[in-house]
């Protein structure tokens, strides 16, 4: 995301009609910086309502692809996400598959935490595949340590 513009929270507090005027120009948002939290992002309604429709345009248009076109649908994701050549093939079919159906849920709910989410799961899986390693601890038989004791409710 590129914001070209950045005010501190307290220039928006004191004068907000100039520091809101430079979501005039060129810059699509405004970087808001705060001492006692995270940062905070503004911009206008109109370009708020313009990125969800290319947003929208952008998922119906990668669905039609994996629906029709499932190689080069997978080819996408490689350049996207490189990690996925450690997956196991029915695990990057998989995550595609997965992706595509979050990304058109999410977007229907305007909150994209829940793909956020996955791409961060399934590139943690990658991880394991790649090191050849973690993934023989992880697949090997570990000793058995007897029963779990009930957990003390106080």
């Amino acid at each position: 995301m590129s914001i070209a513009a950045e005010a501190n929270i307290s220039d928006l507090l004191q004068r907000p009609t100039a520091t809101l005027e430079r979501l005039k120009g060129r810059a699509s948002r405004l970087l808001l910086h705060r001492r006692d939290g995270e940062d905070l992002v503004v911009t206008t309604a109109s370009r708020y309502e313009q990125e969800r429709e290319v947003l929208a345009a952008a998922v119906k248009m990668f669905r039609f692809l994996v629906r029709t076109d499932l190689e080069t649908a997978a080819d996408l994701m490689l350049e996207v996400f490189p990690w996925v050549q450690f997956l196991p093939p029915a695990d990057g079919r998989a995550f595609v598959s997965e992706f595509v159906s979050v990304l058109h849920a999410s977007e229907d709910l305007d909150n994209l935490t829940p793909v956020w989410q996955l791409v961060v799961e399934w590139k943690h899986t990658a991880e394991v595949f790649a090191d050849p390693e973690l993934l023989d601890v992880l697949r090997s038989e570990g000793e058995d340590l007897g029963p779990v004791p009930e957990p003390v409710v106080d």
